[in-house]
């Protein structure tokens, strides 16, 4: 099952989202900024994406510069704040499986369904 961390206001996530309905693969959506993802999910999720939680975050947040987020190293306290500000969350997610990619190019998408 394939799983996609959707935001619809996002021109990418939408694309990401219709990569997924053109290519008939079962899926579900999750809204991350409807009901924020646990610490455990946002663990989860980073050990998919092989990635640190900074590379998860999205830098251009205010959020990102009000938090002072550049000078935190912490990998816990960084996954913390992603899990109370999903909006740091860099989007769309797209998971399968054990693998996960950020939809951005949107060939990450596309390459993930291929395999």
């Amino acid at each position: 099952m394939v799983q996609i961390w959707h935001n619809p206001r996002c021109s990418k996530s939408r694309a990401s989202l219709e990569v997924l309905q053109n290519a008939s693969q079962e899926f579900t959506t999750y809204k991350y900024l409807d009901e924020s993802p646990s610490i455990e999910v946002i663990e989860d999720i980073l050990k998919k994406l092989n990635i640190s939680a900074k590379e998860l975050m999205r830098k251009g947040e205010d959020i990102y510069k009000e938090l002072d987020i550049k000078n935190i190293e912490d990998e816990t306290v960084l996954v913390k704040l992603l899990s109370e500000n999903p909006k740091l969350i860099e989007r769309p997610i797209i998971i399968k499986g054990d693998k996960a990619v950020i939809g951005r190019p949107i060939e990450n998408t596309i390459e993930l369904l291929k395999n």
